[in-house]
């Protein structure tokens, strides 16, 4: 019998893939691809306050999907991993030589192996579609150099009782990793980060968008 984690995630899975087909089938994709890198670059310059803007640094976009960080980051070496960039591709979803300054790899964060390579992690609206969360945050850290910095973006649950019930029910299919701030914080903490800034991005009637800043020594 399959693991119940497993099968959920690769029911979110499933369902993410139709939802970016659904969301750009009526849309231009060059004309959508230019209107995300000004999302991207509002995002940056709302951090620049806490860390230099990334140029010239090996910089990894983990969960990019098809339209991820990687695109706002052409004066940098990109790696950008996901488990669907082969679906999106195929789908027409993403293609991948507008991007020549990024290696796509089609990978879960839980199986990538890195160590030390990048200067800057992105883990943007990604940490709460995995599968084994514990792997992912090893392999995230594992990855940044000494003196990196990990941002990471996430919805995170604003009431606990309201979190209790999108853990044990069906409540939100497409993210099955539920927690609030302070349990996501502390997966970097316990793994020796130091947390720069905690962001208050944009406040919804469920849930809080942050972005959290943390430091490797």
């Amino acid at each position: 019998m399959k693991d119940q984690s497993t099968i959920k995630w690769r029911i979110a899975q499933s369902l993410e893939l139709k939802w970016w087909k659904k969301y750009l089938s009526d849309k231009n994709i060059n004309e959508y691809l230019v209107w995300k890198a000004g999302y991207w670059d509002e995002m940056l310059f709302s951090i620049e306050k806490y860390i230099e803007l990334p140029e010239h640094h090996d910089i990894l976009d983990a969960g990019c999907g098809p339209a991820g960080i990687f695109i706002a980051l052409k004066r940098n070496s990109v790696v950008a991993v996901d488990p669907l960039l082969d679906e999106y591709v195929a789908n027409g979803l993403l293609d991948t030589s507008h991007f020549p300054w990024t290696t796509f790899v089609t990978n879960s964060l839980e199986n990538i192996e890195y160590t030390e390579k990048f200067d800057y992690i992105f883990c943007l609206n990604a940490i709460n579609h995995v599968n084994d969360l514990e792997k992912c945050y090893d392999n995230l850290v594992r990855a940044l150099k000494p003196g990196g910095t990990l941002i990471i973006s996430t919805d995170a649950h604003r009431h606990g009782w309201l979190k209790k019930i999108f853990q044990w029910l069906p409540g939100d299919m497409l993210h099955p990793v539920q927690l609030d701030i302070r349990e996501y914080n502390e997966h970097l903490t316990k793994r020796g980060l130091t947390l720069t800034q905690t962001i208050l991005y944009k406040k919804e009637p469920i849930f809080d968008y942050y972005i959290t800043l943390a430091k490797k020594g």
